[in-house]
């Protein structure tokens, strides 16, 4: 484990097959003002992480052929190490097919470097995903920038100004109810959070077990269903199958790429991509990357502002 912060690693990977770096990365960043992601004008991607090593800094550059990164602070050298599995060297999509479903054949044609990566940090994820519950996409990641603007830990490293480590899990725990108020969270949400926190270090565990213990595990604690399991596990562990069960749009869109239909439930959405079991959290990327989207019906949901209740 490093101890100076300011110094600097590096490490150079390349990768085998096609690899789009952004495309493989932007998946872990949580709106477009996250302060734990950021990409800089020169086109470099720069994550920071709490990682069992210790608060890092990660920057991400280079080529679909050769990748450059340098990190820094104490866990710099397990982000390095684990750089490979974080841009889907893990991912294997051998097994995939497009069932001749043209609209999935072109989206995957236009992808071919899109990747399943793995963090194998189970909090950065479940954390975010909980914010999520139930409400405005915006809602969520202006909950997410408020928390690790005032909680978070300063990135290490000459990193771009105003990032920040998620808090640790005694500090998510002992956020007051007032601060949770303030940045639009409501009680149902922080008490999901305050609770996983305190189970934080068995939670962890979750990222090196297949994925019905690693669910199980997860929705063991109240305020985590199987829609905030499956959006961690996306992540934490690079699970390309699981499905996000309990989205608001996600079976329109799926009804509609697959079958044409313009309203489907979990169940149509489920029944849809039971051909390609092994890789239907691939498919869902995929569509998301295409920005296929089924038509709009019914009114927008209302965001609620928790601070004025």
């Amino acid at each position: 484990m490093r101890t100076d912060e300011a110094a600097e690693a590096q490490r150079v990977w390349r990768p085998e097959g096609a690899l789009d770096v952004a495309g493989t990365l932007g998946v872990l960043r949580f709106g477009p003002r996250d302060p734990a992601y950021r990409r800089t004008p020169d086109g470099a991607l720069w994550r920071c992480s709490r990682t069992p090593g210790g608060l890092g800094t990660l920057r991400v550059a280079g080529t679909p052929t050769e990748v450059e990164a340098r990190a820094w602070g104490p866990g710099a050298d397990w982000l390095l190490d684990r750089l490979p599995a974080l841009l889907g060297a893990e991912d294997d999509p051998s097994g995939f097919d497009h069932c001749g479903n043209a609209l999935l054949r072109e989206a995957h044609r236009r992808n071919p470097g899109l990747r399943i990566g793995r963090t194998g940090l189970v909090m950065e994820s479940l954390v975010p995903a909980v914010l999520g519950q139930r409400v405005t996409v915006g809602e969520a990641h202006d909950a997410w920038r408020t928390l690790l603007l005032q909680h978070g830990a300063p990135a290490p490293g000459p990193a771009p100004a105003g990032m920040r480590i998620i808090p640790s899990a005694r500090d998510w725990a002992v956020i007051p109810s007032w601060e949770w108020h303030r940045a639009g969270v409501d009680g149902k949400r922080s008490a999901a959070v305050v609770r996983a926190a305190r189970l934080a270090a068995r939670l962890e565990q979750a990222s090196v077990l297949p994925t019905p213990e690693a669910t199980a595990l997860l929705t063991a604690v109240p305020g985590i269903g199987v829609w905030t399991a499956a959006e961690t596990l996306q992540r934490s562990n690079g699970d390309a199958d699981a499905v996000t069960v309990g989205d608001l749009h996600l079976p329109n869109t799926v009804g509609w790429a697959l079958a044409g239909r313009e309203r489907s439930d979990d169940a149509v959405m489920l029944e849809l991509l039971e051909p390609y079991r092994g890789h239907r959290h691939r498919v869902c990327r995929l569509l998301r990357a295409a920005r296929l989207r089924a038509p709009r019906h019914a009114p927008r949901y209302a965001p609620i502002d928790y601070r004025g209740i």
